[in-house]
């Protein structure tokens, strides 16, 4: 037994700006990929054979709080592969629905809300960066922008897979962002159903919202890689933009929550 959200939230309590960070090649990414893979298909022992010789181990949990378990995909050790991330994916039935979380600590909380989704609603899973925004030469670590991530195959096989996904980011208010969040489909246009649900039941609860599918928006994240990905193989991805009020404590926190579980109710439920 272990208390989920304390694992992970040490884990990313120890991201840095200046720490260094160094992109897996080709080989390792596809490794990964084809470990979840075979994970998602029910086969931990392949999934294990692909990721030893990583650095990486696959590690069977139980959360003490909710009792859930889940599959954790995570370094052995300190080092290299350590910065490439975690993934999370519930063990208790298949996975229907995976929030990604590409700037824990530079988004502040966006960790926090990604762990309380997965505590708090069956069937996810949890894709994590493993390094701040800023680590490492230039964007390098911005795993959000850059293809060469574990992030960011975890998440492409996960499309592949049919898992529909939401992906938390975090804004500094600011004068030409009146608003407690900006929803968009990124560069993918197929999940403006839920969209426009996840709006409409964040703006019942009291938060502003921007919809860039029908307004100008600032931060539509139509850059986003997993967004381009997620057009490419017909998969449902929705980018979600929250203001420091929307994803830390409070009442605005809480709408956030609540409107972003009834999403992935959503999806849990046409999965079964």
């Amino acid at each position: 037994m272990v208390d989920l959200r304390s694992r992970i939230l040490t884990y990313t309590a120890d991201l840095e700006p200046d720490a260094g960070y160094s992109p897996p090649e080709d080989t390792q990414r596809e490794r990964v990929a084809e470990s979840v893979g075979h994970l998602l298909d029910g086969d931990a022992t392949k999934a294990e054979r692909l990721l030893d010789p990583l650095g990486l181990k696959l590690t069977r949990l139980t959360d003490t709080e909710s009792g859930r378990r889940y599959d954790e995909i995570a370094a052995v050790r300190p080092g290299r592969a350590e910065r490439w991330g975690r993934l999370y994916l519930t063990a208790d039935s298949d996975v229907r629905w995976n929030a990604q979380v590409p700037h824990p600590v530079s988004d502040r909380d966006t960790e926090r809300l990604g762990v309380r989704l997965l505590e708090d609603n069956p069937g996810g899973s949890l894709v994590l960066a493993g390094a701040h925004r800023e680590a490492g030469r230039g964007d390098a670590a911005d795993v959000a922008h850059e293809e060469d991530s574990i992030f960011h195959a975890i998440v492409v096989e996960l499309q592949k897979r049919d898992v529909p996904g939401v992906q938390l980011h975090g804004f500094a208010r600011d004068s030409d962002r009146p608003y407690e969040a900006v929803l968009s489909t990124g560069a993918a246009r197929s999940t403006l159903t839920e969209a426009a649900a996840l709006a409409d039941g964040m703006q019942a609860d009291g938060l502003r919202v921007c919809r860039g599918w029908s307004a100008r928006c600032p931060l539509e994240g139509t850059t986003n890689v997993q967004g381009k990905a997620a057009e490419r193989h017909h998969a449902k991805f929705l980018h979600v933009e929250l203001s420091p009020k929307a994803r830390g404590d409070g009442s605005d926190a809480d709408a956030a929550t609540r409107a972003l579980s009834d999403l992935v109710t959503t999806w849990n439920s046409a999965h079964r």
